[in-house]
């Protein structure tokens, strides 16, 4: 069986459209050897099939705009389906897959395929990493399992235009859509909480109690003080459990959680950067935006541009 990613010959980036009607656009872009990524948009709202062969190793990236989709785990004999607004990561190990859309909705998807030997590039020293933990478990033959899901928020948005519309006649557009799908993995591996399996029964307990409580609270968190006490311990011991499980202080963590929320209304466009900022816990718009800008790399009145 030919491999899935294996399909350059005598260009690094190679774009094959298999429709492109009125009411309908389906291509595939090979980036290079190991990045795949299929541009989906129907509006005749008619049941399509995508016969995806031999996978290989691979993570799986789904964000739907419109519409939803199932993914039938041919193995395992079950179906994921995969709901509107949303951004998913899957893997598996070696098996073809069958991508059925929905009947009753138009639908827009974006799927991106990276193999495991793309991952092996970043493999680090800490076997907490994202990148870590995904390579490992592609490794043991998984074969098909949901690894995260959340809804779509504007930075993945203002991503995925970036490598849709890379320009295929440009200089070195293979360079430029593979550092914007790099981007893309970076900001969607962040928002996954990676858990040290070695950690005491009772770090994971404290840390996760914190945790939920910030979840609740990140617009008006407690103090460290109170915090502690809602957790049942000191606030020495929460600080040194916090930063141990989360990598993080938990004042960054907070900020991160109001960013991270900042950046899913910008996504709805229903409120300004001041409204989005005080909606958040930020008094000042200005800071707001420095702080976004440091996090993100992008400043939130950019991803408001159409």
């Amino acid at each position: 069986m030919d491999s899935f990613f294996f399909n350059i010959t005598d260009t690094s980036y190679k774009v094959t459209t298999f429709s492109e009607k009125k009411n309908e656009l389906i291509k595939r872009v090979d980036i290079s050897n190991g990045i795949v990524f299929f541009n989906i948009q129907l509006y005749s709202r008619e049941v399509k099939e995508f016969h995806v062969k031999n996978l290989d190793r691979m993570v799986m990236i789904s964000l739907t705009k419109k519409g939803s989709f199932t993914i039938f785990d041919n193995i395992k004999n079950k179906n994921y389906l995969v709901k509107e607004n949303s951004i998913n990561i899957f893997i598996s190990s070696r098996q073809d897959l069958l991508l059925k859309s929905d009947s009753n909705n138009e639908t827009e998807i974006f799927v991106l395929f990276i193999a495991d030997f793309i991952l092996k590039r970043y493999l680090s020293s800490n076997q907490n990493e994202v990148i870590n933990f995904l390579y490992n478990n592609l490794q043991e033959e998984v074969s098909f399992q949901l690894i995260d899901s959340n809804p779509i928020d504007a930075l993945s948005l203002y991503i995925i235009n970036k490598i849709i519309n890379t320009n295929s006649e440009d200089t070195m557009n293979s360079i430029k859509c593979e550092y914007s799908i790099l981007e893309f993995m970076i900001h969607r591996f962040k928002l996954l909480d990676m858990i040290d399996t070695e950690l005491s029964s009772d770090e994971i307990c404290i840390s996760r109690s914190a945790k939920d409580i910030l979840l609740r609270s990140f617009t008006n968190p407690p103090t460290i003080g109170v915090l502690a006490h809602l957790c049942a311990t000191n606030e020495s011991k929460l600080k040194k459990v916090f930063k141990k499980v989360y990598n993080s202080t938990i004042y960054t963590y907070i900020q991160k959680l109001r960013l991270e929320k900042a950046n899913l209304l910008l996504k709805d466009r229903y409120l300004n950067i001041g409204e989005i900022a005080k909606e958040v816990g930020y008094k000042h718009q200005g800071h707001f935006s420095k702080l976004f800008f440091e996090y993100y790399e992008v400043y939130p009145k950019d991803l408001l541009k159409k």
